[in-house]
């Protein structure tokens, strides 16, 4: 049995949790609010974030103390919104044991730095690369919540550090696979983000499945480019945590970037779409992130530029798919 911390009890943090005390491990679960605290503690579930789950494992406890939280953690997982990861994490410094596990489940680019998330993690926390992991996979929190099969890969430049996180959350419904590929991972993340919110902006403007999935496989083909340019493995884009992530994040109303997107396509505004969406779509603020990585590598990035103007300057999904493919002719 493990002593596991997540930080952040949003609906992942908690769906994962209970994958987690699923496993047989004790689950300490951090959070700002006090009445998810109290509702985790008192009444085993966490009705603010994660309705749909009646009751959570026994295994599972809150508290708000950000010490006490991290105190005898072997593995600490973060689920904290990518745009407050630093803030949030450098408060938790000092505190954590010297040779826990540190583990981000956030998919984003930090705004500004233009860094991934393992880059936060590890700099906020001085952190070195043997300790850090980090797991992506087709994981919508709802249906994870439900205990529906579904996997996930867990990446560390340390192999033993991925096995013992991956054996930490392997149960009967959630299966885990282990890779060296940190930055293809945490790549394939992010930028799968920026494509649901073209594949949900169709969407909601009436396309049918030809131009999604047009949309969709010319989004993979950018995110594979950039990948490549930053050093990733080019098979990690066609595992779970690629083409698995982005079929489950374009094809589902649970995805927080398709819905947004698909508000935008019925011609709301995006301060209309992000009140709609009711949560965070890391999408928006990694759009530009992927224009400017785009730049700074010398790689095209039709999709992600079409998408900044959206967000920008508010043109419709028709203008949209006109950016993106233009009138020319380019090899596939």
């Amino acid at each position: 049995m493990t002593n596991v911390t997540v930080l952040g009890a949003g609906a992942w943090g908690t769906a994962f949790g209970q994958v987690l005390a699923d496993a047989g491990n004790r689950v300490t679960m951090w959070a700002i609010e006090p009445e998810i605290v109290e509702g985790i503690n008192t009444n085993h579930c966490n009705d603010v974030r994660l309705p749909s789950v009646t009751r959570l494992p026994d295994a599972m406890t809150a508290t708000g103390d950000r010490a006490q939280a991290v105190a005898n953690a072997q593995i600490i997982v973060v689920t904290i919104a990518a745009q407050h990861a630093r803030e949030a994490l450098e408060q938790f410094k000092e505190l954590i044991p010297g040779d826990a596990i540190v583990v981000s489940l956030m998919k984003g680019i930090e705004r500004g730095t233009y860094k991934r998330m393992d880059e936060v993690v590890r700099e906020s926390l001085d952190l070195p690369a043997n300790r850090f992991a980090c797991l992506s996979g087709p994981n919508l929190s709802a249906q994870v919540a439900a205990r529906e099969p579904a996997a996930a890969v867990v990446a560390s430049e340390n192999p033993e550090a991925a096995r013992f996180v991956a054996q930490t959350c392997t149960t009967d419904y959630f299966h885990t696979f282990v890779s060296k590929d940190v930055p293809g991972v945490e790549m394939c993340g992010s930028l799968k983000n920026v494509t649901a919110l073209a594949v949900g902006m169709v969407r909601g403007a009436g396309y049918g499945d030809n131009t999604a999935a047009m949309v969709q496989t010319r989004g993979l083909a950018e995110l594979c480019a950039l990948g490549r340019a930053m050093g990733a493995d080019e098979r990690t884009f066609f595992g779970l945590a690629g083409v698995g992530d982005l079929i489950a994040t374009c094809g589902s109303t649970l995805s927080r970037n398709f819905t947004f997107g698909a508000n935008l396509g019925k011609g709301m505004s995006v301060d209309e779409a992000r009140e709609a969406s009711n949560g965070v779509a890391e999408g928006v603020p990694t759009t530009d992130a992927v224009v400017a990585l785009g730049k700074r590598y010398g790689v095209p990035t039709p999709l992600a530029t079409a998408m900044s103007h959206v967000l920008a300057d508010g043109i419709s999904c028709e203008q949209m798919l006109h950016e993106m493919f233009g009138s020319g002719i380019t090899e596939e």
